[in-house]
Parts: structure tokens; sequence; C-alpha cells
């Protein structure tokens, strides 16, 4: 069994500390590490904010948040004891004199590891960086976290980028995105690479379509000034449904390190076909969400306003439901399609992959009908697991009638031992200086040019938001060409 790698001594410096996504993933991913005694070295956590308006009742919504989270027998010394090592910094602007409290106490702990994580805005990223610098807080043993987006364009990024880079090494840098943390989405490798029955049949010769769906029920929330900049291709394409697309789509990786695994996941993103006025029309989709009914998971029902409703607007051209048909023109998925499929409001919330492997050649049971093609269904969220949907006989006389039949892996029936969530297992690699989950800055770019593609494709041909109803599945099938992909 391969060694686990050490956790050093560490600071934890989060820029947007007391927002809303420090809050419920970041600070319980560190506490629960540490309530299970991965993190066993000295370390600090520096919630950077602005102001100090929040302060006063910050402590008590993080210890009520983390107490929350908590769903296991637990010593309560020990969130006692990670409270204490959450200390608030008072940061208004870039500047080196604001910084200079930051200094201070890292300067007692100069030979800990510092992880800087940047929970903000985008546009925030180079000027924190920037002033880092000056105040000489980087070193060889610093690290960066990115929360997405990294800009709303390739030139944004870009940008963003150059900044960053002047600052941190490409090693340094660690862009995060929370999908590859998922215990399912880890276990593709697993599945695809240790199994002899998947990896010979993992190809066009065998795989009729591939299907990647994330199904929301909640609307934009309180993100609406964010998401009418990103819509939902940029949201959610640009990063999740294209990293999980690249995890399939690779090749194998020479050896399982950083930059092996992430070469093969470019090769992936350079080969995927380009969008022009012509396919683009043909093959993409793109919605916004109407009024309409949602059922909750205590199956109550409930009216939701429509998108422009919730972000306050009379008219907006952002698209809250996407769904694409695109290729990969390599040799092992030559004319294979692939499925992307993203949208909010949806009649339930789900993550999943579905692999449609080809019929069989022969049909020996033709009085039975068509054969449909085996499927391996991967699913993200919410119950985690994998099915074989496969061909069986129904018991009894009357010849040989058949009907699909799952082969299931319940990760809470298989595995009793608590799953951790993404951004535990995500925040641990950092700590251990692992990249092979994060994305490289080609991989980014190159992720970048296929989304203009669509983006630019929508524009000229001046596609329009076909209107969905709250709590449906999105966009009629007519719309979409009634491909079976489509349907649920």
């Amino acid at each position: 069994m391969k060694k686990l790698i050490k956790i050093n001594p560490f600071n934890v410096v989060i820029f947007g500390g007391t927002g809303d996504l420090a809050l419920r993933k970041i600070y319980p991913a560190l506490f629960h590490r540490y309530a299970d005694n991965q993190i066993k070295c000295d370390f600090n956590i520096f919630s950077i904010a602005r102001t100090e308006k929040n302060n006063s009742n910050f402590y008590s919504k993080l210890k009520s948040t983390i107490i929350n989270s908590v769903d296991y027998d637990i010593d309560k010394n020990k969130i006692v004891d990670f409270l204490e090592k959450i200390k608030i910094i008072n940061i208004p602007k870039h500047t080196i004199t604001d910084y200079q409290p930051l200094k201070n106490v890292l300067d007692k702990t100069s030979d800990f590891q510092t992880i800087f994580y940047f929970s903000t805005p985008s546009a925030a990223f180079g000027d924190i960086s920037e002033t880092l610098e000056k105040c000489n807080l980087i070193n060889s043993r610093s690290k960066v976290v990115l929360e997405k987006p990294l800009g709303f364009s390739l030139a944004s990024s870009k940008e963003i980028n150059s900044k960053i880079s002047k600052c941190f090494s490409e090693n340094q840098i660690y862009r995060i995105d929370h999908y590859l943390g998922k215990e399912t989405v880890q276990n593709l490798m697993v599945l695809r690479f240790a199994n002899h029955l998947f990896e010979h049949s993992w190809s066009s010769q065998d795989i009729d379509s591939v299907q990647i769906t994330v199904a929301e029920t909640i609307g934009v929330e309180n993100r609406g000034n964010y998401y009418e900049q990103s819509g939902a291709l940029l949201d959610m394409v640009q990063n999740h449904l294209l990293q999980l697309l690249c995890l399939i789509a690779m090749e194998p990786p020479a050896k399982l390190d950083a930059n092996s695994v992430r070469n093969e996941k470019l090769k992936v993103l350079s080969s995927l076909r380009y969008f022009d006025e012509e396919s683009v029309l043909k093959d993409t989709v793109k919605g916004q969400y109407v009024g309409g009914k949602i059922i909750d998971n205590e199956n109550t029902e409930s009216l939701v306003s429509s998108y422009l409703e919730d972000i306050n607007k009379y008219e907006s051209d952002t698209e809250t439901f996407v769904a694409i048909k695109t290729f990969i023109d390599n040799w092992r998925w030559k004319d294979t399609p692939f499925y992307l499929r993203t949208g909010k409001r949806m009649k339930k919330r789900y993550s999943e992959i579905i692999i449609n492997f080809k019929k069989v050649r022969h049909n020996l049971f033709l009085s039975q009908g068509d054969i449909p093609g085996n499927a391996l269904v991967i699913r993200l969220q919410p119950e985690e697991g994998i099915q074989l949907l496969q061909m069986t006989k129904i018991p009894g006389p009357g010849g040989y009638r058949y009907k699909p039949i799952s082969l299931k892996l319940d990760y809470l029936d298989s595995f009793h031992e608590r799953l951790p969530e993404a951004y535990e297992r995500l925040i641990i690699d950092v700590l251990r200086g692992q990249q092979t989950l994060f994305m490289r800055q080609d991989e980014l770019e190159s992720a970048w040019l296929w989304i203009e593609s669509i983006k630019d494709s929508w524009k000229k041909t001046k596609l329009k938001n076909v209107l969905y109803e709250a709590g449906s599945w999105g966009p009629g099938n007519d719309v979409l060409e009634k491909n079976h992909a489509w349907t649920k």
C-alpha cells in the first residue's frame, strides 16, 4: 500500500473568510479532517474579512454550522479546540499597510507552509497575489487555492492567471473544482483502469453514447449578480461537466501523478469538436426558467418565481439551462456523441453519468422485440452509487421473457464508514502537495476555447432561450430532437 504523504505544520489564510462558501464548505472540511485525526500537526487558520461589521456573530454562526455538519459521535472538545485555531483579521484594502497584521502573525510561524485560499471574486485574485508578494509573504512553501470562476472569458482568464503566475509558480497553484473530490468521480479512475471488463469495451466500438447530467432544483438564490455574468454554460459546463467528460474520455495515464493525468485530460479538451453557426443551432439548446411548482424532499409542493423575478429584471438573455451534443475527434471516441445537460429549477436534484453501450449484434429473441443496450449509471449525488443495467430472464415458464435488472454498488450499503465531503479530500490534497485533482492552466485555456466556440456561435445566430417551467425537466424533447439521451 502506498504510504500517505505526511502533512507538515501549516497556516491557512482564507480571503473571503467570513463569506458563505467559507462557512458552508471550507471550515467544515478542515474541521472534519481534524476531528478524524488526519490533521495531527500544528496549524492556524486566519479568516480575512474586509470589514468588522460581521465579526461579532461570525464565531456563533461558524460553531452552529460545524455542529450541524457533525453526524457521527465526537468529543465535543474537538469543536472547541478547532474554533480556537481560527482568528479573524480585517484587511480593508490591498495595501502593504493593511496587510501588516497578517504579516505579523505569519512571521511568527515562518517555518510553516502557508495556504492562501482565495474565496473571493476572481477579479481580486491579482491584487491579493501582488500585495502578498510585496509583503514578502510568498515563499517556496506557499500554495494558493483558487475558487471558480476564473474569469468570464478566455481573455479575462489569461489576465487573471498572468497576475497570479508572476507571484506563484504553476506547482503552487490549485484551481479547485469540488466535483473532482466526489467519491464516485474519483472511482471513475478505478472503475476504468482496474477492471478489464470496462477498459476493454471503453470506446466507440462498444459505447453508443455518454450522458452527463447535473440537475438542480434551486434557482439562483443570492447569486443573481454573478449568475447574470455566467449563466449555466460558464457556471457548470465550463468546469464541472467538462472535467467529468475528461475523466470518462481520457487515455490511461503513464503514471498516476498530477502531470500524467492532466496531460491526458488536456488531450481530450484539445480534441473536442468546436461549434460553428450551423452545429450550434442543431446540437445545443439554451433555456430559462419561468415560475412553477417545486416539490421538496418532504414531498411538499411550493410555488417558485421565474428567473427574471429572482434577479429583479424585466428581461435577460442569460440561460439557466443548457444542453449540448458534442464529439471528441480522436481514435477512441470517433462518432460517439457526448450529451451534456445542466439546469436550475429542475424537477429533481441529481448528478449522474450514463454510459450507454451498443446493442447486441444479433437478436436471438425476436419475439420479445428490440433488446436495449446495457447501461452503466454512475450517480454522483444525492445518493452516490454505481449501477450496471443488464438484460435478465424473467423467472417462470413462457419462453425467454426478459427485462433490465440493475447490479448495484451502493456506497452507503457497501462502506459503512463516513464518506468525506469533496472539499475535505481536496483540501487535504493541497496540504500534501498533490495536484492530480486540480486543473492546470493549459487545461483551463483549452476548455475556454471550446466554450467560446459555443458562446460566439450563440451570439452570431442570436439563439434565443427556450422558456421552461420550474419543476420540469427543462425544454421539451421536441426541442431536443427527441433523442433518447435527453429523456428521463
